[in-house]
């Protein structure tokens, strides 16, 4: 006689989704980001057994939720435009990068992140340092230079500081009718 197989365990019912995943409208992925993470802390701040209890069950449900994305990963890591379909996805390519999963180097992301108006200058461990293009009058320096950190910080979560750093210098202008040399001039 045949054994029957173990029954799966239940889903709390917290976390069943009776009527199917909620869609988030457009925009909606970062107001529910950030509202996940004022939760946390507030859960983090809360003493006692039950705040120690709740963050442990937040933990295993992310590392089963890390896991199960590296495996879908795993699955269409020879589909180039399946996986770059993902990782278009403004909320899976969060989850990718939050899991440590994310197929594409740090360094390319950031690069991508912040776009054609600054370069990144480089990671030193927890800090990123970028260097915005010059130009321009400067009005709205404060706004670009708050963009740009988000930007990094959405697709770098290891990173906890942005540095800007001043460009160079541009190269002094001399007349070539300086640098050649007159008859007669010593």
């Amino acid at each position: 006689m045949a054994e029957a197989a173990p029954a799966a365990p239940a889903v709390p019912a917290a976390l069943a989704a009776p009527t199917g995943p909620v869609r988030f409208a457009a925009g909606e992925v970062a107001d529910r980001l950030a509202r996940l993470d004022e939760s946390l802390g507030g859960l983090e701040r809360t003493p006692g057994a039950i705040a120690e209890s709740a963050l442990s069950a937040v933990t295993l449900l992310a590392e089963v939720y890390g896991e199960a994305l590296a495996r879908v990963m795993d699955r269409v890591a020879g589909d180039r435009r399946l996986t770059e379909t993902l990782l278009d996805d403004e909320l899976v390519g969060h989850l990718l990068v939050l899991h440590g999963v994310h197929p594409e180097p740090v360094e390319r992301r950031i690069a991508q992140a912040i776009g054609p108006g600054a370069e990144l200058d480089g990671i030193e461990g927890d800090t990123v340092r970028v260097r915005l293009a010059s130009g321009g009058c400067g009005c709205g320096a404060g706004k670009a230079k708050e963009a740009v950190r988000e930007a990094v910080l959405a697709v770098a979560p290891d990173a906890t500081r942005v540095e800007f750093v001043e460009p160079p210098p541009p190269p002094a202008f001399v007349p070539v009718e300086a640098l050649i040399r007159r008859d007669g001039a010593r």
